[in-house]
């Protein structure tokens, strides 16, 4: 478990996909307007599946996802470090915050606990947070954050089938955007 504000960040547990599935359905009209895998028929099994895939990422070492969890264990939403190139020695580091629980924090603090874990023990040199362009909240928890917005790069996301310019942020071991 790594302490996150007043948030704690845990990796998934096969025991979370009812609570996974329930806050996905509750966060189609923001968090699917963003990310195509949150849609309305998001169901158990759907995120059990996803809880079996980030234990085998973890164990793999190329993917460290984890659940965002209030103090008194309800299921806020999610965060990760992925997409790893071990060769330029960086990640990618996402977040999303059910709709009931978004403007309190959780993507924020999140983000700086993740931000630690990847330039401080996991050695990396890099960090980047992939925004699609529009999406003005997650734009706002990397500025908060204290990433530095290096670019707006064409077609650089996927966003349902169709290719979308996004504002691409960084953290870097050089101290760059590590306000």
């Amino acid at each position: 478990m790594i302490p996150a504000g007043q948030f704690i960040l845990r990796p998934y547990q096969p025991s979370d996909a009812f609570d996974i599935g329930a806050a996905v359905r509750e966060s189609t009209q923001t968090v699917g307007r963003w990310m195509s895998w949150a849609k309305a028929d998001f169901n158990e099994y759907d995120a059990a599946c996803w809880v079996a895939h980030c234990m085998q990422a973890r164990a793999a070492g190329t993917a460290h996802e984890f659940g965002i969890f209030a103090s008194n264990g309800e299921f806020v939403g999610g965060c990760g470090l992925n997409q790893f190139s071990s060769l330029n020695n960086l990640c990618n580091l996402g977040y999303w915050v059910r709709q009931s629980r978004q403007g309190h924090g959780a993507a924020t603090a999140a983000t700086l606990a993740l931000r630690d874990l990847g330039l401080g023990r996991l050695g990396l040199s890099r960090i980047e947070i992939v925004v699609a362009e529009g999406n003005v909240a997650s734009i706002a928890v990397a500025r908060k954050a204290g990433a530095t917005h290096e670019c707006l790069a064409r077609n650089r996301l996927q966003l349902h089938g169709k290719p979308t310019a996004a504002h691409v942020f960084s953290f870097t071991r050089d101290g760059a955007g590590n306000e």
